[in-house]
């Protein structure tokens, strides 16, 4: 469920950056937590990727390019000791490092720095950890329009407020978290909207579609159609 409401939220983001769909694959991710929820989250993602652009072996290693995954112990390289085995997918190549001028283990502010996300998902649990700093480096996103998602709850467990993100970054920024938070008033009548991205937003819609429909298992593509509707 977390997936799949991230993967709306991703997919709305292309949306409100003004570009088609389809530019999805495009996107270049940072994810700050590698424990369950992170990776089900690039694991899901990684597939609606693949699957726009042909589902072969060729779209999953482009769409896998996409993603930079932040744990603890900073960046996930395949110099990585003991590396989770469901982390490894995406671990950072040693030819990529070099181009980007990474290692392993760089610090969330180096990866942001230098990667210049369109989107950075928080699924941490590190309250703050999205600090000022990270913030700042965001500004210089590739993107017109960078997103925050900081889905950690409970609300202390946030990586990041939407006051912080939109008084660091600007009215620019897509802004949703797990938690709810009020929106933020920017002045002269604008207003920063603070998106819930929650899974109990995907959960009825799945319940009533299996109900109508008699299915006896709720598949993943199941729970990725739900999320692209």
């Amino acid at each position: 469920g977390t997936a799949g409401v991230a993967i709306a939220g991703l997919l709305g983001a292309v949306r409100a950056q003004g570009r088609p769909m389809i530019d999805f694959p495009k996107q270049k991710i940072v994810v700050a937590g590698a424990g369950s929820a992170g990776i089900g989250v690039v694991n899901a993602a990684s597939r609606t990727m693949a699957r726009m652009l042909g589902n072969n072996e060729v779209a999953f290693e482009s769409a896998r390019s996409q993603f930079w995954i932040v744990d603890a112990h900073g960046l996930i390289t395949e110099e990585r000791v003991d590396i989770d085995p469901d982390a490894r997918p995406f671990a950072r190549r040693k030819s990529e490092l070099t181009h980007q001028g990474l290692n392993e283990g760089a610090s969330l502010i180096e990866v942001v720095k230098k990667v210049k996300p369109d989107v950075i998902l928080g699924l941490s649990a590190v309250g703050g950890l999205f600090s000022k700093e990270v913030l700042e480096a965001l500004k210089d996103s590739s993107s017109s329009r960078p997103a925050i998602f900081a889905m950690s709850n409970p609300t202390k467990n946030a990586e990041c407020t939407p006051e912080e993100a939109f008084s660091i970054i600007g009215e620019k920024v897509v802004f949703s978290s797990g938690s709810p938070f009020d929106d933020v008033d920017l002045g002269d009548g604008k207003i920063g909207h603070s998106n819930q991205g929650n899974n109990m937003y995907l959960f009825p819609g799945i319940g009533l579609g299996t109900l109508l429909s008699g299915a006896r298992i709720v598949s993943d593509g199941m729970l990725q159609a739900a999320a692209e509707r």
